[in-house]
């Protein structure tokens, strides 16, 4: 799962801590708004095209 996780966020020779420390452990707001969840990135964050790359690709995926 660590691997798939890195592939998709497009570091896939980053280990398992760089993306647990830059992609998961993210200092991010959800709000709400009607009836769809929003998340709020941080402004400037380098890893954010990393962590959209790995969505994209989860909902790609998913659906």
């Amino acid at each position: 799962l660590a691997r798939a996780v890195a592939v998709a966020a497009n570091m896939a020779k980053a280990r398992w801590a760089t993306v647990r420390r830059n992609i998961i452990n993210t200092p991010a707001r959800i709000a709400a708004t009607g009836r769809r969840l929003v998340l709020h990135l941080p402004t400037g964050w380098p890893w954010a095209e990393h962590w959209q790359h790995l969505h994209a690709t989860a909902i790609t995926s998913s659906g």
